[in-house]
């Protein structure tokens, strides 16, 4: 019988984008991670809470902008004052325990993750640009060069249906990218090389998590 191991997460902040070579010399882009390190702050149980979850804390963070609420919940874990909390939730929660720090070297070099992140803000946008429409005619004649073009029928059903696609506010939205692969754990530096892009901006915070598809 194989035996589940456990779940795995941490949170991390994004340094940028370079590229690397593989051993045959091919061109790599990744992403520089700084993960960890994270303290786990709570184990929540079935018993005790209704369902498994670890909440994780990470970045440091000035004692005197702590709340009273928080600062008992960081003594009571044994850590000192993180400046982002994080549950993940798990259907198995055994392995880990209040006050272990998690570092990079959680992952290593060919796993398969998920990456969540809140995407970079582009502002009010265009239907083209926003939702990848066509234009129209270019011709002097023409009115309806970048418009959204038609909204409804003429006689039914005579109002513009939800969802339509329209100009409106793009990006700062939740984004998860899943299957990417880890390139390189710097274990010394707290350094995850991982293939491809992630979202979000320079210095934004993302959660990395194992794999949904991979698990399965």
């Amino acid at each position: 019988m194989e035996v589940e191991r456990m779940k795995k997460a941490i949170m991390a902040k994004k340094v940028g984008m370079t590229q690397v070579f593989s051993e045959t010399g091919e061109v790599i882009p990744v992403t520089v991670l700084q993960a960890g390190p994270c303290y786990v702050l709570q184990v929540k149980t079935v018993e005790k809470d209704g369902y498994e979850a670890v909440q994780l804390g990470y970045g440091e963070i000035n004692e005197k902008n702590v709340n009273k609420p928080l600062k008992g919940h960081f003594e009571k874990a044994g850590v000192k004052p993180v400046r982002k909390i994080k549950e993940f939730r798990f259907d198995d929660c055994s392995g880990y325990e209040t006050g272990n720090e998690i570092k990079a070297d959680v992952f290593e070099a060919g796993d398969k993750i998920d990456i969540t992140g809140v995407s970079k803000g582009k502002g009010f946008q265009g239907a083209i640009k926003r939702h990848g429409q066509s234009r129209g005619p270019m011709g002097h004649g023409s009115k309806s060069h970048r418009v959204v073009g038609a909204m409804s029928g003429a006689s039914y059903p005579g109002r513009v249906m939800k969802g339509k696609n329209m100009p409106g506010h793009m990006g700062s939205e939740k984004v998860t990218v899943q299957n990417l692969t880890v390139v390189k754990a710097d274990n010394e530096n707290n350094m995850l090389l991982v293939k491809g892009a992630v979202p979000g901006s320079n210095g934004s915070i993302v959660t990395i998590t194992d794999s949904i598809k991979a698990s399965k």
